[in-house]
């Protein structure tokens, strides 16, 4: 029994929107992540909701991507006492 893993390609191509995934992609000097949602994956790009910003990355620069957990929920600032 064979188990084949999908590209990150195929990944991506087949993620519901709204996934939680990581995306590493080439740059220039190497290699650079995008966290967060996926907002939508066509032919040649995806886009992923960061927490500063809505990132496009080409797939012809992404090397692997994959599912992660949810976001930990953010913690209440300090206060001084």
């Amino acid at each position: 029994m064979s188990l084949t893993t999908p590209s990150p390609r195929e990944f991506l191509a087949s993620a519901t929107p709204g996934t939680r995934v990581v995306v590493r992609y080439r740059i220039d000097g190497g290699f650079t992540d995008a966290l967060g949602d996926l907002l939508e994956c066509g032919a040649g790009e995806c886009t992923v909701r960061t927490r500063s910003a809505d990132v496009v990355i080409a797939l012809e620069l992404v090397v692997a991507a994959k599912q992660v957990p949810p976001a930990p929920p953010r913690r209440r600032p300090r206060t001084e006492a």
